[in-house]
Parts: C-alpha cells; sequence; structure tokens
C-alpha cells in the first residue's frame, strides 16, 4: 500500500515540476489534487482558481512550491488512513474523557492544534495574498516555539512498516497519535479577517527617467513661481497676476506629465491572453490561431485595469459560441484551425479593442426568437441585424445550450457592457456575417474615468447649493423659454431644444430643495450618457474650471442613496460633484 500510494503521488509532482519547464496542463494538475471541484463560499477565491486555470495566472516557482506541499500534504493524509505514519488520524472533537471511555490511552490522542510546519505554510499564503499574522487575531509567532528536529517521511515509515501492516491486516481502526497536555497546547489559530484587494490593479508603473527629470523641473519652477508670490507686496498686483499666470501653467504642465505617467501599455493584459486562448481551445478540443496586434498602444492606468475581465469574458465566447469544432469547420470547407484576432488601436479622441473570429456568426433569426421568448423584443416591431445583436448584450440573454465551466457561468454580456459603461463611459458594439465569423468592438474615450483626480468641471448653482458636473459629459448648456417646457400625461417633463424633445432632470426634485424664484432664468445642461441625452435643469452655470474630485472617508452614498460622486475641491469653497450615470439611470428608471 505505501508503494501504491507513494507511486501515484511522485507522478503527480513530476506533473507539477514538468510545469517549471512549459509542460503539462495547470487544469489535470488541479483536477489531479482534487483542486477543481474545491468548494468556496467565496467570489474572489473563484475567481482566483478560475484565473489559475484559464491561464491568465502565471506559473511562478512560488505556485510550483505550493503545489508540491500540497501533493506531500496528501501524501501524508493517505499514509495516516493506512496507518503507516506514528501521527495517525484522531477526531477533531476528541477529549480526554472520550478517549478513557474508548480505551485510548492518553498519550494516544493526536493534538488538534496546528504544528509548526502548518503556520509557516499559513503565513506564506498569506504573505503571497499581502495579508500578515496578527498575534492580535489568535496567531502565534513561529519562533518562539521549541524547534524539534525534523524526521523525515522516509524514517517514519522505515520505523512503522511492519507493525502498520500487520495493523492494517487485523484491526479495522488506525492507531492514534499522542496528544499535547493542556499546559502545552498553543493558542487557537485563526486566519485574520480577509483584506479586500482588487485582483485586477495594476501595483507598479515603469518611468522613465526622462519623465522624472521633467517632473523634478516642473517642481522647482512651482517653487520659484510661489516664492515670487509670497514675496511680492501686495500692492503690486500686475506682478502677482503675472504669478499667477505663470503658476497656472506650471500646474497644467504638471498635471500633463502625471497623466502621461499614469499611461500603461495593454500589453500587461494582452500577454496573458495567450494562455487563456491555449487553456480553453484545449479543454473545447479545438485549434486555434491566436493573434495580437496594437498591443503597445498605451491607456490610462483605470482604463488598463478595467478592461481584464471584459476581455476574458469575450476571448471565452469567441472559443466557444464563435469558433466551430474542427469536425464543423471541415464539413463547410474551412481550415480546420479556427482563427482569433485581438487588437487595439486608436481614433481621435477614442480607443478601440476588437476580438474577431472566423467562426459560424450569429445567426439573426435565432437570436430574435430566444428574445422574444423572454419577451426582450417587440413581436410588431421590425428589427435590423444589428439591433437584433444588441439582444445578447441584454441582462439573462443566453443561446447556450449547455451549462460548462466555459459556458453559462451565469455572467452573461449584460456583465461585459455594465463594466464598460459605468467604469469606463465606452460601448461595446457587435457586427457579424452568418457563416464567416464577428466582430465584438469595444470603444473607451482616452479621457480617465472620473472617479478621483483632477478634472475639468462645469460649476452651477440650485438653490443655496454648488453642484458640479464634470464636463466630458456634458454636451451644451442652453437657456430655454417658458414654450419649451411640457407636461406629459404620465406626469413626466420634457423640454425641447431645437426642435428636438429631451426628458427634463429637476435638480430641486431630485435633492429636495427650494423652488426657484420667478427672478431665476434656468439654465438646462444637456448631458450624454451612451446613447441616451437628458436635459437636467439648473438655477445658474457659473463657470468652467478644474476641480479636485475626491470621495467621500465615509459610507454616504450607501446610506443616502444620492447621485454623487465625492467633493470637488475648487479653492476656497467646496461643492459635490453629480454622478450623472447614477441620476439619469434613476429617472429613467422612475419613468419605466
Amino acid at each position: 500500500m505505501k508503494d501504491s500510494i507513494s507511486s501515484c503521488i511522485s507522478q503527480i509532482q513530476e506533473s507539477i515540476i514538468g510545469l517549471e519547464h512549459g509542460a503539462g496542463d495547470i487544469n489535470d494538475i488541479l483536477n489531479a489534487l482534487g483542486l477543481d471541484n474545491a468548494q468556496m463560499r467565496s467570489a474572489q477565491i473563484i475567481a482566483l482558481m478560475d484565473m489559475l486555470a484559464d491561464g491568465i495566472t502565471p506559473i511562478t516557482p512560488d505556485l510550483i512550491t505550493s503545489l508540491l506541499d500540497i501533493a506531500e500534504a496528501q501524501k501524508k493524509f493517505f499514509y495516516c488512513i493506512g496507518g503507516l505514519l506514528d501521527q495517525g488520524g484522531a477526531p477533531v472533537d476528541s477529549r480526554k474523557e472520550d478517549a478513557s471511555a474508548c480505551g485510548i490511552k492518553d498519550q494516544e490522542i493526536i493534538a488538534t492544534a496546528p504544528d509548526k510546519y502548518e503556520q509557516e505554510m499559513m503565513a506564506e499564503m498569506m504573505a503571497m495574498t499581502g495579508e500578515t499574522p496578527d498575534e492580535e487575531e489568535g496567531w502565534e509567532k513561529v519562533d518562539a516555539q521549541p524547534e524539534t528536529p525534523p524526521v523525515t517521511t522516509e524514517e517514519k515509515q522505515q520505523k512503522q512498516t511492519d507493525k502498520s501492516a500487520d495493523k492494517i491486516e487485523s484491526e479495522p481502526v488506525a492507531a492514534a497519535a499522542k496528544q499535547i497536555p493542556d499546559e502545552e497546547k498553543s493558542t487557537k489559530v485563526q486566519p485574520a479577517p480577509a483584506k479586500k484587494k482588487d485582483a485586477q490593479a495594476i501595483s507598479s508603473i515603469r518611468v522613465s527617467t526622462q519623465q522624472l527629470d521633467s517632473l523634478i523641473e516642473l517642481v522647482g519652477k512651482l517653487m520659484v513661481t510661489y516664492a515670487v508670490i509670497a514675496q511680492t507686496k501686495a500692492d503690486n498686483i500686475s506682478k502677482i497676476s503675472s504669478s499667477l499666470s505663470e503658476l497656472d501653467k506650471v500646474i497644467r504642465n504638471l498635471q500633463s506629465e502625471v497623466d502621461e505617467i499614469r499611461m500603461v501599455p495593454l500589453k500587461q493584459i494582452f500577454m496573458p491572453m495567450h494562455r487563456l486562448v491555449k487553456s480553453t481551445s484545449q479543454k473545447l478540443n479545438k485549434r486555434i490561431k491566436f493573434t495580437i496586434t496594437g498591443e503597445e498602444l498605451a491607456l490610462d492606468k483605470t482604463i488598463v485595469e478595467c478592461l481584464n475581465e471584459p476581455l476574458v469574458h469575450l476571448l471565452r465566447n469567441a472559443l466557444d459560441h464563435g469558433v466551430e469544432t474542427t469536425e464543423d469547420r471541415q464539413m463547410c470547407g474551412k481550415d480546420e484551425v479556427g482563427k482569433v484576432d485581438l487588437k487595439a488601436y486608436r481614433q481621435g479622441e477614442f480607443a478601440y479593442i476588437e476580438i474577431i473570429d472566423d467562426g459560424k456568426g450569429l445567426d439573426a433569426d435565432i437570436l430574435l426568437n430566444k428574445a422574444l421568448e423572454r419577451g426582450l423584443a417587440d413581436p410588431e416591431k421590425e428589427y435590423t441585424k444589428e439591433e437584433i445583436y444588441e439582444f445578447i448584450l441584454q441582462s439573462g440573454f443566453s443561446t447556450a445550450s449547455a451549462v460548462t465551466d466555459i459556458s453559462g457561468r451565469g455572467v452573461g454580456m449584460d456583465a461585459v457592457v455594465a463594466a464598460i459603461q459605468n467604469t469606463l463611459d465606452g460601448k461595446v458594439s457587435i457586427t457579424s456575417e452568418l457563416g464567416k465569423g464577428s466582430t465584438f468592438t469595444i470603444s473607451i474615450p482616452l479621457s480617465r474615468s472620473v472617479n478621483e483626480g483632477i478634472v475639468d468641471a462645469l460649476i452651477t448653482s440650485v438653490g443655496p447649493e454648488t453642484f458640479i458636473f464634470p464636463s466630458r459629459e456634458v454636451l451644451e448648456v442652453y437657456e430655454p423659454v417658458e414654450k419649451e417646457f411640457t407636461d406629459l400625461p404620465d406626469g413626466r417633463e420634457t423640454v425641447s431644444v431645437r426642435g428636438k424633445v429631451h426628458s427634463l432632470i429637476r435638480m430641486h426634485k431630485v435633492f429636495d430643495l427650494p423652488d426657484p424664484t420667478a427672478e431665476v432664468i434656468p439654465k438646462v445642461i444637456m448631458v450624454k450618457l451612451g446613447e441616451t441625452v437628458v436635459a437636467i435643469l439648473v438655477d445658474e452655470v457659473l463657470r468652467q474650471q478644474k476641480a479636485v474630485v475626491t470621495g467621500f472617508t465615509l459610507p454616504v452614498n450607501s446610506i443616502y442613496k444620492l447621485p454623487i460622486l465625492g467633493f470637488g475641491m475648487m479653492g476656497e469653497h467646496d461643492a459635490l460633484v453629480v454622478d450623472t450615470e447614477t441620476l439619469i439611470a434613476a429617472h429613467m428608471e422612475g419613468e419605466a
């Protein structure tokens, strides 16, 4: 039995070592170790395992060592079951009284507290995730325990080979090991509370020395200009004005340099996709030629961080639903090897990312029938092909005939659209030709996502309050006359701007502020979000300037559910920054 266990584990260990040299498949090893079906209640852990199985996580020496440790632990586990070790398995809740009642001596009961080796492993695993063992949370210092000379597995096996073999044949229950006395028991080891950490966050950016020199030069100019202003007398207005103008120029250049430093090449998230395509195609038993172009395109760090998960989902769909099997491609007269391309390029103020496959394409008739079944389409309306393809992006829409570990995972295309639209203010479009393939295009504005940072802002007043609207979402400011306002029978309000009717949102009603007086001439701010254009009514548009946006220190949004991003610092006074996306979404929901 010992030889059989040792032989099986040795084969797994050889496969693990082969990973380091580019041989073998990580999924086969996870399957052999029983990790592919591990039941975890944490969605983050499931996502980590998915990324490892899909080849996104790189194979590092630390990962190889961890897998070898798991294999060694399994070998000890099987030895323990077979009674081949001195430390046999014992019930977790064993007590001295229970042991005596069963006729087992105190010296033969196993200790339930983790030993030094286990603590070292747990501490190392927490260190890899950025956490540190804390004594206050129940962790012990490993160094504080007296170290005993290590006993190898082979020595233990040699000592008990004959005795264990006899026990396996004659006794149905394996011998238990010795229990540690109460005064020698260590305190219970508990893992520290999990810390939220964004798995997709980019922790470091490579910066050229030229950019650093430029930053130092600008900081020097900033200090000199400040010194000039500080030393200028208050009555010398012209000199102060000139210095302030120079200060504004230096600050703008400094911001521009910092924005350049934040630029990250798409190569960081594109290169791991090779592993994803390779592992997924092996699972599906499909031959795929995968090419990447435009990986040198640099985008803001915020954009690159948010692109990884949507790209993974779109590539999986292209491999699973798009590219046919080898047999089907041969029947259609296509090359046995399917093609999937990942392209990135820039046009004007937008970045475009395309996932292209030469598969079977999208069948508009099947998609329309599925949309009619789910009540997403109007039976009386005629749809174009492009409009039918848009149904794929709806929540709950799926054409997968069976649930597998690749498709039907509970995350649809609506999750991709939400990630692109909500975080990046981008758009997903689809083109397809039946029998020839499909193209999914992600278009993203190059301006950085407004969550925190320096933004161009439109400063407005509503009653006694001041509100900030990010300028990148504003189309224009319009001053309507009384006859252009219309109340609909269902209670909705609209305003006509140059002949086009738009939904109207009154900021007074949203924030429960007093109605404006008759002397106030209101302004409407035309805001576009995706394909939706809405008019937002304010009392006055004061000016346009840069503002520093920062989040709340308290969870204000989760308590009050207000369409507010945070504070906008403009100098002497602060103002609330309006979250136009949430504001428009809540308004459209109310209309529905």
